[in-house]
């Protein structure tokens, strides 16, 4: 069975987004980002989608939403539990939970990995963050950034 991942940058205080927009955009990350998620599903909410603009080219996008929608480029489901359905009866090795809030708290307890960008800064005015990831105790990587400013660091943990 496929990994269930969940990828996200938030910063040190677990903030997600303002006024459904990102609150940081680094270059390397978005790479990065694109890199790990090629080529496997992806799931997000229906607010990351429309944040987005468009499908993610090289990934079955996977949109959760309550409104009868059709997406072109796009699986759109009206639960979860059906759009992880989809993920998983396609032939992959992992999974990758993209976002947003809501998303991500459903998630969670069934998630076997976080790829996380933590950035040094906090941002007092998101109005979203991302839920508490505490079971997350095994770290299998890291990578600093002290030189970017703000600082930043890719940590890949699971349970």
């Amino acid at each position: 069975m496929a990994r269930v991942s969940i990828i996200v940058a938030i910063g040190k205080n677990r903030e997600l987004g303002k006024q459904n927009e990102l609150i940081w955009r680094i270059k390397s990350d978005l790479k990065r980002m694109k890199e790990l998620t090629s080529g496997h599903p992806i799931i997000m909410g229906r607010k990351t989608y429309e944040s987005i603009g468009h499908p993610l080219p090289n990934r079955t996008n996977i949109v959760i939403t309550r409104a009868q929608l059709c997406i072109e480029g796009c699986l759109v489901f009206n639960s979860f539990e059906d759009g992880l359905g989809a993920a998983r009866a396609i032939d992959t090795d992992e999974i990758f939970i993209f976002g947003g809030s809501s998303i991500y708290t459903e998630a969670l307890p069934i998630v076997d990995r976080l790829y996380l960008t933590i950035i040094d800064a906090t941002e007092p005015k998101a109005d979203v963050f991302f839920p508490d990831f505490t079971e997350f105790k095994t770290e299998i990587f890291r990578e600093e950034h002290p030189e970017h400013n703000p600082p930043f660091s890719y940590l890949t943990l699971e349970r």
